[in-house]
């Protein structure tokens, strides 16, 4: 009896302890990237495009960072999603009496989610060589797609797995097609979707490596594929290794903008997620 109380007391002890590390460590990044983030906040650096010496301390802004990091990591995500639900929906469907080959399928993409971002960044970089594509915006959406594509995959698997099988089952048995059973299992897990949507464009909007050779870095706004493209988590690497203290400040500000949007669209997602639980038939 004193062997259990002293386990249970134990184990409580770990786990409130593994709590307080983790939410303090929360509490702590967050905090300091407010802390000496928020004194450098101001309009200019949300509403202009940097000036000349803007990595000197001069005036300017980091808006072409924050329109190239939605426009790289929404462009891969729509491009990741569009590609993720077949191969998804093909693993579930259309593999049914195939199980070691659609498990070997899974393991690949779990390999291939635990890979580094910077393998995607060289690897994209190879296909932009190859086809003659200069770093720009578009191969910045290549590299980060290729890096979004395994968490759609999993996570879209993972749902679709959720779905009753006699839901489909009975699709089948009124005379309907493969393609119209993805469509039901499609309306099943809208829910799921979002929470995929989330997982990649949060793990877009924030990936440095796979961007650094890829989408290149203009104080511009681009205007076609072909241009490069700006990101935060770059001006964020560019402005904190610079020796001037101003600088430095406006780094922390814009680590604090991404912080902010990645909550945003973090609170939208959820209410999304709850709104269509509700009506799911």
């Amino acid at each position: 009896m004193r062997k259990r109380k002293f386990e249970e007391l134990f184990f409580r002890v770990l786990m409130i302890l593994a709590t307080i590390i983790v939410s303090g460590s929360f509490f702590l990044i967050v905090g300091t990237i407010f802390f000496k983030g928020l004194p450098y906040m101001n309009w200019d650096m949300i509403t202009k495009t940097p000036g000349g010496g803007f990595y000197i301390g001069k005036e300017g802004g980091i808006l072409n960072a924050i329109i190239g990091s939605f426009y790289v990591a929404g462009g891969a995500t729509v491009l990741g999603l569009i590609i993720s639900i077949p191969v998804a929906i093909f693993i579930n469907l259309y593999m049914d009496g195939k199980r070691l080959l659609s498990n070997t399928i899974r393991m690949a993409f779990d390999v291939l989610f635990g890979i580094p971002s910077i393998v995607y960044g060289a690897f994209g970089f190879l296909i932009m060589v190859y086809f003659g594509i200069r770093a720009s915006l578009l191969g910045g959406i290549i590299a980060v797609t290729l890096l979004v594509i395994p968490i759609l995959v999993r996570t879209l698997d993972e749902v679709i797995r959720t779905v009753p099988f006699e839901l489909r089952d009975a699709t089948l048995s009124l005379g309907a097609t493969r393609l119209e059973t993805a469509k039901v299992v499609l309306r099943q897990i809208r829910p799921g979707i979002f929470t995929a949507i989330l997982l990649s464009f949060g793990r877009a909007i924030g990936d440095v490596a796979s961007v650094l050779f890829t989408a290149g870095f203009s104080d511009n706004i681009p205007t076609s594929l072909h241009e490069p493209a700006a990101t935060l988590p770059l001006a964020i690497f560019f402005q904190l290794g610079s020796p001037v203290e101003e600088v430095q400040g406006r780094g922390y500000a814009s680590a604090l903008i991404l912080t902010i949007i990645v909550l945003i669209i973090t609170v939208l997602a959820d209410i999304l997620i709850k709104k269509f639980s509700k009506h799911k038939i």
